[in-house]
Protein backbone atom coordinates (compact mmCIF):
# COMPACT_ATOMS: atom_id res chain seq x y z
CA UNK A 1 0.00 0.00 0.00
CA UNK A 2 1.79 3.49 -1.32
CA UNK A 3 0.27 6.69 -0.34
CA UNK A 4 3.26 8.09 -2.28
CA UNK A 5 1.09 9.72 -4.44
CA UNK A 6 -1.20 11.50 -1.94
CA UNK A 7 -0.73 14.46 0.94
CA UNK A 8 -2.05 13.36 4.47
CA UNK A 9 -5.37 15.70 3.05
CA UNK A 10 -5.57 13.90 0.05
CA UNK A 11 -5.11 10.08 1.92
CA UNK A 12 -7.54 11.50 4.46
CA UNK A 13 -10.47 12.37 1.84
CA UNK A 14 -9.35 9.53 0.29
CA UNK A 15 -10.24 6.61 3.51
CA UNK A 16 -12.47 8.85 5.56
CA UNK A 17 -15.35 7.65 3.75
CA UNK A 18 -14.81 4.68 3.85
CA UNK A 19 -14.93 4.68 8.00
CA UNK A 20 -18.04 4.72 10.24
CA UNK A 21 -19.24 7.72 12.46
CA UNK A 22 -18.28 6.96 15.65
CA UNK A 23 -22.20 6.76 16.62
CA UNK A 24 -22.59 4.09 14.03
CA UNK A 25 -20.04 1.73 15.19
CA UNK A 26 -21.27 2.73 18.81
CA UNK A 27 -24.35 0.79 17.58
CA UNK A 28 -22.87 -2.13 15.73
CA UNK A 29 -23.19 -5.60 18.10
CA UNK A 30 -20.77 -6.79 19.57
CA UNK A 31 -20.14 -9.51 22.47
CA UNK A 32 -18.18 -8.26 25.93
CA UNK A 33 -18.93 -7.05 29.06
CA UNK A 34 -16.76 -4.60 28.99
CA UNK A 35 -16.00 -1.75 26.26
CA UNK A 36 -12.69 -0.24 25.54
CA UNK A 37 -11.12 1.79 22.72
CA UNK A 38 -8.56 1.91 20.77
CA UNK A 39 -6.87 4.02 18.51
CA UNK A 40 -5.10 2.61 15.41
CA UNK A 41 -2.35 5.27 14.20
CA UNK A 42 -1.41 5.94 10.82
CA UNK A 43 1.00 7.78 9.04
CA UNK A 44 3.00 7.53 5.52
CA UNK A 45 6.47 7.23 5.89
CA UNK A 46 9.57 9.52 3.90
CA UNK A 47 9.04 6.77 1.39
CA UNK A 48 5.56 7.19 0.44
CA UNK A 49 4.78 3.42 2.31
CA UNK A 50 1.49 3.87 4.56
CA UNK A 51 2.35 2.84 8.39
CA UNK A 52 0.55 1.31 11.08
CA UNK A 53 1.72 1.82 14.90
CA UNK A 54 1.12 -1.55 16.69
CA UNK A 55 2.64 -1.78 20.69
CA UNK A 56 3.99 -5.22 22.20
CA UNK A 57 2.07 -5.28 25.31
CA UNK A 58 4.51 -5.75 28.38
CA UNK A 59 4.86 -9.24 29.87
CA UNK A 60 3.77 -8.66 33.38
CA UNK A 61 0.90 -7.56 32.38
CA UNK A 62 -2.86 -9.73 33.64
CA UNK A 63 -4.39 -9.75 30.20
CA UNK A 64 -2.98 -10.36 26.96
CA UNK A 65 0.86 -9.85 28.16
CA UNK A 66 3.26 -10.10 25.09
CA UNK A 67 0.88 -9.40 22.30
CA UNK A 68 0.74 -7.31 19.36
CA UNK A 69 -1.80 -4.64 20.25
CA UNK A 70 -3.15 -1.23 19.01
CA UNK A 71 -2.79 1.23 21.75
CA UNK A 72 -5.63 1.63 24.03
CA UNK A 73 -7.78 0.09 26.85
CA UNK A 74 -11.23 0.15 28.90
CA UNK A 75 -13.39 3.04 29.41
CA UNK A 76 -12.84 5.04 32.89
CA UNK A 77 -15.70 7.22 34.04
CA UNK A 78 -14.00 10.41 33.39
CA UNK A 79 -14.07 9.38 29.12
CA UNK A 80 -16.24 11.44 27.72
CA UNK A 81 -16.19 8.99 24.65
CA UNK A 82 -14.92 5.75 23.10
CA UNK A 83 -13.01 8.33 21.26
CA UNK A 84 -11.63 10.19 24.40
CA UNK A 85 -10.57 6.65 26.02
CA UNK A 86 -8.86 5.79 22.70
CA UNK A 87 -6.85 8.86 22.60
CA UNK A 88 -6.08 9.07 26.25
CA UNK A 89 -4.51 5.41 26.12
CA UNK A 90 -2.38 6.19 23.17
CA UNK A 91 -1.18 9.50 25.08
CA UNK A 92 -0.73 7.39 28.43
CA UNK A 93 0.87 3.96 26.61
CA UNK A 94 2.99 5.76 24.09
CA UNK A 95 2.91 9.54 24.76
CA UNK A 96 1.43 10.62 21.83
CA UNK A 97 -0.98 13.94 22.32
CA UNK A 98 -4.56 14.28 21.16
CA UNK A 99 -3.87 17.11 19.59
CA UNK A 100 -1.15 14.95 17.19
CA UNK A 101 -4.56 13.09 15.76
CA UNK A 102 -6.36 13.50 13.19
CA UNK A 103 -9.52 11.09 13.80
CA UNK A 104 -10.35 9.76 10.09
CA UNK A 105 -13.35 7.29 11.69
CA UNK A 106 -14.09 3.84 13.36
CA UNK A 107 -14.06 0.36 11.90
CA UNK A 108 -16.19 -2.01 13.39
CA UNK A 109 -15.97 -3.46 17.10
CA UNK A 110 -15.12 -6.53 17.91
CA UNK A 111 -14.80 -8.70 20.92
CA UNK A 112 -12.06 -10.28 22.79
CA UNK A 113 -12.71 -13.97 23.35
CA UNK A 114 -10.71 -14.50 26.59
CA UNK A 115 -11.14 -11.01 28.65
CA UNK A 116 -14.54 -10.65 27.06
CA UNK A 117 -14.21 -6.94 25.95
CA UNK A 118 -16.22 -4.87 23.23
CA UNK A 119 -13.55 -2.83 21.18
CA UNK A 120 -14.34 0.09 19.58
CA UNK A 121 -11.22 1.19 16.95
CA UNK A 122 -10.85 4.03 16.00
CA UNK A 123 -8.45 5.53 13.06
CA UNK A 124 -6.44 8.25 13.32
CA UNK A 125 -3.57 10.19 10.58
CA UNK A 126 -0.44 11.68 12.91
CA UNK A 127 2.54 12.85 11.51
CA UNK A 128 5.70 10.86 10.90
CA UNK A 129 8.43 10.88 12.63
CA UNK A 130 7.13 10.77 16.54
CA UNK A 131 9.28 10.60 19.56
CA UNK A 132 7.52 7.47 21.13
CA UNK A 133 7.18 7.51 25.17
CA UNK A 134 5.84 4.30 26.04
CA UNK A 135 4.65 3.54 29.21
CA UNK A 136 7.15 1.03 31.01
CA UNK A 137 4.48 -0.98 33.01
CA UNK A 138 2.28 -1.35 30.16
CA UNK A 139 4.55 -1.16 26.83
CA UNK A 140 6.72 -3.21 25.65
CA UNK A 141 7.90 -2.05 22.63
CA UNK A 142 6.36 0.71 19.86
CA UNK A 143 6.44 -0.76 15.95
CA UNK A 144 5.88 1.03 12.92
CA UNK A 145 4.60 -1.40 10.47
CA UNK A 146 4.62 -1.25 7.36
CA UNK A 147 1.10 -1.46 6.39
CA UNK A 148 1.86 -3.93 2.96
CA UNK A 149 4.35 -6.00 4.31
CA UNK A 150 1.67 -6.58 7.11
CA UNK A 151 -0.63 -7.66 4.40
CA UNK A 152 1.32 -9.70 2.63
CA UNK A 153 1.93 -11.79 5.88
CA UNK A 154 -1.39 -12.30 6.07
CA UNK A 155 -2.58 -16.19 6.90
CA UNK A 156 -4.49 -18.72 8.53
CA UNK A 157 -1.83 -20.24 11.09
CA UNK A 158 -2.17 -22.35 13.85
CA UNK A 159 -1.20 -21.45 17.05
CA UNK A 160 -1.17 -22.42 20.76
CA UNK A 161 -2.17 -20.92 23.90
CA UNK A 162 -2.69 -22.31 27.28
CA UNK A 163 -2.17 -25.70 25.81
CA UNK A 164 -5.26 -25.07 23.57
CA UNK A 165 -3.96 -25.20 19.49
CA UNK A 166 -6.60 -23.05 17.57
CA UNK A 167 -6.04 -22.13 13.62
CA UNK A 168 -7.05 -18.18 13.25
CA UNK A 169 -6.15 -15.28 11.02
CA UNK A 170 -2.85 -13.77 11.69
CA UNK A 171 -0.48 -11.12 9.87
CA UNK A 172 3.20 -12.09 10.13
CA UNK A 173 6.34 -9.62 9.67
CA UNK A 174 9.63 -10.83 10.13
CA UNK A 175 8.64 -12.62 13.67
CA UNK A 176 6.19 -10.39 14.80
CA UNK A 177 3.11 -12.14 15.07
CA UNK A 178 -0.83 -10.24 14.89
CA UNK A 179 -3.68 -12.31 16.13
CA UNK A 180 -6.91 -12.47 18.00
CA UNK A 181 -8.88 -9.05 17.94
CA UNK A 182 -6.03 -6.74 16.76
CA UNK A 183 -5.96 -9.39 13.58
CA UNK A 184 -9.46 -8.84 13.31
CA UNK A 185 -8.80 -4.98 13.05
CA UNK A 186 -6.56 -5.40 11.04
CA UNK A 187 -8.60 -6.97 8.19
CA UNK A 188 -11.12 -4.42 8.62
CA UNK A 189 -8.65 -1.83 7.77
CA UNK A 190 -7.56 -3.42 5.16
CA UNK A 191 -10.66 -3.92 3.39
CA UNK A 192 -11.35 0.05 3.74
CA UNK A 193 -8.40 1.02 2.42
CA UNK A 194 -9.05 -0.98 -0.53
CA UNK A 195 -12.47 0.33 -0.62
CA UNK A 196 -10.79 3.79 -1.04
CA UNK A 197 -8.04 2.97 -3.33
CA UNK A 198 -5.40 3.25 -1.54
CA UNK A 199 -4.01 -0.75 -1.50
Amino acid sequence: MSSASLSRAELASALAPELLSAEAAAALPVRGRKKAGVLVPLFAGDDGALRVVMTRRGDNLRRHAGELSFPGGRVDDDDADLTSTALREAHEEIGLSPLAVELLGALSPTPTVATRYAVHPFVGLIEPGQQWVRSPREVASVHEFDAAQLLAGYGRRRIKRRGIGFTIDTYLVDDQLVWGASARILGDLFARLDAAGLS
